[in-house]
Protein backbone atom coordinates (compact mmCIF):
# COMPACT_ATOMS: atom_id res chain seq x y z
CA UNK A 1 0.00 0.00 0.00
CA UNK A 2 1.64 2.96 -1.63
CA UNK A 3 1.19 6.30 0.81
CA UNK A 4 2.32 9.79 0.31
CA UNK A 5 3.13 12.34 3.13
CA UNK A 6 2.30 15.91 1.95
CA UNK A 7 5.67 17.27 3.53
CA UNK A 8 9.34 16.48 2.68
CA UNK A 9 9.92 16.76 6.46
CA UNK A 10 12.15 14.80 7.42
CA UNK A 11 11.56 14.19 10.87
CA UNK A 12 7.64 14.05 10.75
CA UNK A 13 8.40 11.22 7.79
CA UNK A 14 10.47 9.27 10.14
CA UNK A 15 8.07 9.54 12.79
CA UNK A 16 5.25 8.33 10.86
CA UNK A 17 7.16 5.61 9.21
CA UNK A 18 7.90 4.07 12.76
CA UNK A 19 4.57 4.77 13.67
CA UNK A 20 3.34 2.76 10.46
CA UNK A 21 6.05 0.14 10.72
CA UNK A 22 3.35 -2.99 11.83
CA UNK A 23 1.01 -1.89 8.91
CA UNK A 24 1.51 -3.00 5.19
CA UNK A 25 2.07 1.09 4.27
CA UNK A 26 4.84 2.35 2.21
CA UNK A 27 5.10 5.80 3.04
CA UNK A 28 6.72 8.52 0.72
CA UNK A 29 7.56 12.29 1.05
CA UNK A 30 6.10 14.10 -1.97
CA UNK A 31 9.30 15.71 -2.50
CA UNK A 32 10.60 12.00 -3.42
CA UNK A 33 7.71 13.02 -6.67
CA UNK A 34 9.17 16.34 -6.78
CA UNK A 35 6.35 18.08 -5.52
CA UNK A 36 6.79 21.82 -3.54
CA UNK A 37 4.86 22.39 -0.36
CA UNK A 38 1.60 23.37 -0.62
CA UNK A 39 0.79 26.90 0.42
CA UNK A 40 -0.90 26.55 4.12
CA UNK A 41 -3.99 29.23 3.27
CA UNK A 42 -6.55 27.60 6.08
CA UNK A 43 -6.78 28.94 9.18
CA UNK A 44 -7.24 26.42 11.42
CA UNK A 45 -4.62 23.04 11.60
CA UNK A 46 -7.84 20.73 9.99
CA UNK A 47 -7.74 23.05 6.84
CA UNK A 48 -4.29 23.31 6.48
CA UNK A 49 -4.04 19.04 6.56
CA UNK A 50 -6.49 18.23 4.09
CA UNK A 51 -5.01 21.31 1.94
CA UNK A 52 -1.97 19.82 1.77
CA UNK A 53 -3.40 15.91 1.92
CA UNK A 54 -5.59 17.20 -1.64
CA UNK A 55 -2.07 19.00 -3.64
CA UNK A 56 0.04 15.71 -2.68
CA UNK A 57 -2.80 13.12 -3.94
CA UNK A 58 -3.21 15.70 -7.00
CA UNK A 59 0.29 16.07 -8.10
CA UNK A 60 1.19 11.90 -7.44
CA UNK A 61 -1.94 10.35 -7.65
CA UNK A 62 -1.43 8.87 -4.62
CA UNK A 63 -3.59 8.26 -1.40
CA UNK A 64 -2.24 10.93 0.37
CA UNK A 65 -1.69 11.84 4.34
CA UNK A 66 -1.70 15.59 5.48
CA UNK A 67 -0.36 16.55 8.76
CA UNK A 68 -0.29 19.77 10.12
CA UNK A 69 1.00 20.80 13.42
CA UNK A 70 2.18 23.18 16.20
CA UNK A 71 2.82 24.24 19.65
CA UNK A 72 -0.24 26.31 21.25
CA UNK A 73 1.27 28.22 24.00
CA UNK A 74 -1.39 29.52 26.68
CA UNK A 75 0.72 33.09 27.47
CA UNK A 76 1.28 33.74 24.03
CA UNK A 77 -2.96 33.21 23.27
CA UNK A 78 -2.33 30.21 21.70
CA UNK A 79 0.74 31.60 18.90
CA UNK A 80 2.88 30.24 17.58
CA UNK A 81 0.08 27.44 16.78
CA UNK A 82 -0.62 27.49 12.65
CA UNK A 83 2.49 28.96 12.20
CA UNK A 84 4.86 27.08 13.86
CA UNK A 85 7.06 26.20 11.36
CA UNK A 86 7.69 29.77 10.34
CA UNK A 87 7.51 31.15 13.45
CA UNK A 88 10.75 33.15 13.24
CA UNK A 89 10.13 34.59 9.35
CA UNK A 90 12.06 31.37 7.91
CA UNK A 91 10.54 28.08 7.32
CA UNK A 92 11.97 25.14 9.17
CA UNK A 93 14.38 27.04 11.27
CA UNK A 94 13.93 25.79 14.42
CA UNK A 95 16.69 26.99 16.48
CA UNK A 96 15.28 30.62 15.35
CA UNK A 97 11.93 29.40 15.74
CA UNK A 98 12.94 28.21 19.54
CA UNK A 99 15.04 31.02 20.45
CA UNK A 100 11.73 33.77 19.24
CA UNK A 101 9.51 31.55 21.48
CA UNK A 102 11.83 31.72 24.31
CA UNK A 103 12.53 35.63 23.95
CA UNK A 104 8.43 35.88 23.87
CA UNK A 105 8.39 33.96 27.54
CA UNK A 106 11.34 35.53 28.97
CA UNK A 107 9.66 37.06 31.96
CA UNK A 108 6.74 33.98 31.95
CA UNK A 109 6.74 32.44 35.28
CA UNK A 110 6.59 28.42 35.20
CA UNK A 111 2.98 28.32 36.02
CA UNK A 112 1.85 30.47 32.76
CA UNK A 113 4.22 28.38 30.18
CA UNK A 114 1.63 26.07 29.62
CA UNK A 115 1.23 24.31 26.05
CA UNK A 116 0.25 21.57 24.00
CA UNK A 117 1.69 20.33 20.46
CA UNK A 118 -1.29 19.79 18.52
CA UNK A 119 -1.38 17.89 15.26
CA UNK A 120 -4.16 17.09 12.55
CA UNK A 121 -4.14 14.51 10.04
CA UNK A 122 -5.88 14.21 7.14
CA UNK A 123 -6.26 10.82 5.37
CA UNK A 124 -7.48 11.39 1.57
CA UNK A 125 -7.99 8.27 -0.58
CA UNK A 126 -7.57 10.41 -3.83
CA UNK A 127 -7.33 14.26 -4.89
CA UNK A 128 -11.45 15.23 -4.76
CA UNK A 129 -11.96 12.69 -1.90
CA UNK A 130 -15.31 14.84 -0.40
CA UNK A 131 -15.00 12.56 2.96
CA UNK A 132 -11.37 12.49 4.12
CA UNK A 133 -10.51 10.70 7.52
CA UNK A 134 -9.59 13.50 9.97
CA UNK A 135 -7.83 12.85 13.36
CA UNK A 136 -6.09 14.96 16.52
CA UNK A 137 -4.14 14.44 18.39
CA UNK A 138 -2.84 16.62 21.87
CA UNK A 139 -0.09 16.52 23.85
CA UNK A 140 -0.46 18.33 26.57
CA UNK A 141 3.07 20.03 28.70
CA UNK A 142 4.60 23.59 29.08
CA UNK A 143 7.82 25.46 27.88
CA UNK A 144 11.13 25.25 29.23
CA UNK A 145 12.69 28.18 29.65
CA UNK A 146 15.83 26.62 28.20
CA UNK A 147 16.51 23.97 25.61
CA UNK A 148 17.31 20.20 27.19
CA UNK A 149 17.94 16.86 24.90
CA UNK A 150 19.33 15.99 21.71
CA UNK A 151 16.24 14.00 20.74
CA UNK A 152 13.58 15.05 18.33
CA UNK A 153 12.71 17.84 16.13
CA UNK A 154 11.58 21.60 15.96
CA UNK A 155 10.18 22.60 19.44
CA UNK A 156 10.93 19.33 21.10
CA UNK A 157 13.91 20.66 23.21
CA UNK A 158 11.98 23.22 24.79
CA UNK A 159 8.90 20.92 25.58
CA UNK A 160 8.21 19.43 29.25
CA UNK A 161 5.86 16.81 29.88
CA UNK A 162 5.03 16.79 33.40
CA UNK A 163 3.46 13.40 33.43
CA UNK A 164 7.21 12.10 32.48
CA UNK A 165 9.14 14.42 34.17
CA UNK A 166 11.34 15.14 30.91
CA UNK A 167 11.48 17.56 27.95
CA UNK A 168 10.49 16.12 24.87
CA UNK A 169 13.96 15.65 23.19
CA UNK A 170 15.06 13.76 26.54
CA UNK A 171 12.70 11.05 26.19
CA UNK A 172 13.81 7.67 24.46
CA UNK A 173 12.38 7.89 20.57
CA UNK A 174 9.53 5.11 20.49
CA UNK A 175 8.29 6.30 23.96
CA UNK A 176 8.67 9.93 22.29
CA UNK A 177 6.54 9.14 19.42
CA UNK A 178 3.93 6.91 20.98
CA UNK A 179 2.54 9.75 23.37
CA UNK A 180 3.43 12.53 21.41
CA UNK A 181 0.84 14.48 19.37
CA UNK A 182 1.51 12.71 16.61
CA UNK A 183 1.37 9.41 17.64
CA UNK A 184 -2.03 10.39 19.24
CA UNK A 185 -3.54 11.41 15.98
CA UNK A 186 -2.15 7.90 14.39
CA UNK A 187 -3.87 5.98 16.94
CA UNK A 188 -7.19 7.54 16.08
CA UNK A 189 -6.84 6.77 12.22
CA UNK A 190 -4.26 3.62 12.52
CA UNK A 191 -7.72 1.25 13.12
CA UNK A 192 -9.25 2.52 9.87
CA UNK A 193 -6.69 2.89 7.51
CA UNK A 194 -6.65 -0.30 5.50
CA UNK A 195 -10.11 0.40 5.25
CA UNK A 196 -9.61 3.89 3.91
CA UNK A 197 -7.32 3.27 1.52
CA UNK A 198 -9.36 -0.02 0.09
Amino acid sequence: MKLVLASGNAGKLAELRDLLGDLDVELHAQSEFGVEDAEETGLTFVENAILKARHASRATGLPALGDDSGICVDALDGAPGLYSARYSGVHGDAAANIAKLLDALHDVPDARRGARFVCVLALLRHADDPQPLIAEGVWEGRVLHAPRGAGGFGYDPVFFDPERGQGAAELEAALKNRISHRGRALDVLRARLHEALR
